[in-house]
C-alpha cells in the first residue's frame, strides 16, 4: 500500500530542469548491497545530489531496486518519499528509449535487458534532469546531451 505522503510527492513532482537529479538503480543497489567496490563513491555522489536540490526516482529505477527488499512497505521506509520524489516517465521519454534502443540493437548490441537503461536515460534527457549513475557509457553514447554525474 502506498502511505497518502508518497502519493501527494507523485503528484507534486519538481519541476524539470537543471535542479533535479534522477538517480539510477546502480547507485542505490551500491548502497543497500554495500558494494565494497562502488559504496563510498555512490554514497558521496548521492549526499552531494540531495543537498544539491531534488533526487528523484521513477518506476524503472523503483522496480529494479525492489528485488533486494521483502516488502513494499520496507522499500518505502528506505527509498522515503521525503527525500526521493517520486516522477513518473513521461511519454516522449518512452518513445525516445525506445528509437534509442532499437538503434542499440541496429548497430550490434546484443543485451536485451538494457531497455530499463534507456528509460531512464529518456526520462532525464527529456526533463532536462541530470543523472547520477556510475554506468555512463551507454547514456554518452545514446544521450550526447544528457548532463550526467559519474565516475571518470
Amino acid at each position: 500500500m502506498v502511505s497518502s505522503q508518497a502519493r501527494s510527492r507523485a503528484v507534486s513532482e519538481p519541476a524539470p530542469g537543471a535542479g533535479v537529479t534522477l538517480v539510477d538503480s546502480n547507485v542505490l543497489l551500491d548502497l543497500f548491497t554495500a558494494d565494497p567496490t562502488w559504496s563510498p563513491w555512490s554514497s558521496a555522489r548521492l549526499a552531494e545530489a540531495l543537498d544539491r536540490g531534488p533526487v528523484l526516482i521513477n518506476q524503472i529505477v523503483y522496480g529494479e531496486v525492489s528485488v533486494r527488499f521483502s516488502s513494499v512497505e520496507e522499500l518505502d521506509r528506505v527509498l522515503a518519499p521525503d527525500r526521493f520524489v517520486r516522477g513518473n516517465l513521461p511519454w516522449p521519454a518512452a518513445f525516445l528509449a525506445a528509437r534509442c534502443f532499437r538503434e542499440y540493437r541496429a548497430r550490434g548490441g546484443t543485451r536485451t535487458s538494457t531497455l530499463p537503461d534507456f528509460l531512464i536515460g529518456a526520462h532525464a534527457a527529456v526533463l532536462g534532469m541530470r543523472l547520477l549513475t556510475r554506468e555512463a557509457s551507454r547514456y554518452r553514447k545514446h544521450f550526447p546531451t544528457l548532463n550526467l554525474i559519474a565516475p571518470d
